[in-house]
């Protein structure tokens, strides 16, 4: 027998959750003959909601299969049941009630604002797709011997740089500014912020680390780039980054913000993720790492992000002779975008907010000397554990 599980998250977004579940969710379950057998409100500790559904797969042995959640993002990474039950599947339907909603609003793109389309595709037994997991890991240094350590699991996204310290710098705007506007303005706080650390990406299944190329409008292996060494499958990337970020399942952090538009635009195999870097020493004009060096940078950096809310055109500007942006040409792209399965990243030792990693919203720091890693999997059509989406 299936049984069908409500997980309320009663602080995400603007903390209405709980009354539209009453007023919307609760009426479309029941109008489509169907019960709900078990509600759960998550907690300030999230480990401690994982622990009771993880509790609750195991005595029901497996029945539950269908998973009602009304979040944000953040809260479907943190409920991964425990190792016991992971060879259980969960079909989830999301009802988006985030401050973002990256993840629906990648499957059911603006101008649509009916929050229960994956509902209602649960309820009439509608399509669902797999959803690529991102394993987030924390490691200290080899003499350390403490092995490492899973920072998070990942469905949206996971960075460091400049997205790592704004969602760390928001977290204490929340109260007074709820909406996406907390974002706006940490990024100012942290326009002149650069994270020195250098990186190894890891190939994808076909053996490359593929990166977009804008002439073509396509994606090629890495060796087949002027940019990248010919023979290397791990490709290496040095610093400072002034952005640096992955995403999985999604093409956009917010529902006209499409940082990863190629996820859409050319859908990606298993098991990759998308990542975005602007490295400031591509610029022509870039010489040295100075306080007047990265103000000058700026205006350059908005100008990307701009571009992302104006359906991704980000991925298409280029660098001019004089380091002044254009969106043609021949000149260097700003936005190194790579698909890669996984990447490593080392801090500098003395750049502390280099040291930061943001998982679907949530923050670790990186051990001092230390390195922070991330893998992707994607279950097949035939898996019967991981998650899926109905969609």
């Amino acid at each position: 027998m299936t049984r069908l599980v409500l997980i309320v998250n009663p602080v995400s977004g603007d903390k209405s959750s709980k009354a539209y579940v009453e007023e919307h969710v609760l009426p479309a379950i029941s109008a489509a003959g169907s019960t709900v057998d078990k509600t759960f409100e998550t907690k300030v500790d999230m480990s401690q909601t994982a622990a009771e559904i993880s509790d609750y797969l195991l005595s029901t042995k497996g029945q539950v299969s269908k998973v009602v959640i009304v979040s944000g993002d953040g809260t479907l990474s943190e409920l991964p049941p425990s190792p016991e039950v992971a060879d259980f599947k969960l079909d989830l339907a999301l009802i988006p009630a985030g401050t973002a909603n990256a993840l629906y609003s990648s499957i059911f793109p603006p101008p649509l604002e009916n929050k229960l389309l994956s509902l209602q595709s649960l309820l009439s037994s509608g399509p669902s797709k797999p959803l690529t997991l991102g394993i987030a890991s924390l490691a200290a240094p080899p003499e350390a011997k403490t092995g490492s350590s899973i920072a998070g699991l990942s469905c949206v996204v996971a960075s460091t740089s400049l997205h790592a310290s704004i969602l760390y710098d928001s977290e204490s705007l929340r109260d007074q500014h709820p909406s996406i506007e907390r974002f706006k303005i940490a990024a100012q706080q942290n326009s002149t912020r650069w994270a020195n650390a250098s990186v190894k990406l890891l190939p994808d299944r076909t053996g490359h680390v593929q990166v977009y190329d804008p002439t073509s409008n396509s994606f090629v292996a890495s060796s087949e780039s002027s940019d990248y060494p010919e023979d290397d499958i791990i490709v290496d990337l040095d610093g400072p980054f002034a952005y640096f970020l992955s995403t999985v399942n999604v093409d956009r952090l917010e529902p006209g913000f499409r940082i990863t538009p190629l996820q859409r635009d050319i859908p990606p195999s298993k098991g990759t993720c998308e990542l975005v870097v602007v490295r400031p020493s591509r610029d022509p004009s870039f010489e040295w790492d100075t306080p007047e060096a990265r103000e000058a940078f700026v205006p350059k950096l908005w100008e990307v992000l701009q571009s992302a809310y104006k359906e991704g055109e980000h991925v298409t500007l280029r660098y001019a002779p004089d380091g002044s942006i254009v969106d043609s040409g021949e000149g260097r792209p700003v936005v190194e975008y790579f698909r890669c399965s996984g990447w490593e990243w080392y801090p500098i030792d003395s750049d502390e907010r280099a040291h930061l990693l943001c998982v679907d919203g949530a923050i670790s720091k990186i051990p001092l000397h230390g390195r922070a890693s991330f893998a992707t999997v994607t279950p097949d059509k035939t898996s019967e554990s991981g998650f899926r989406v109905y969609i």
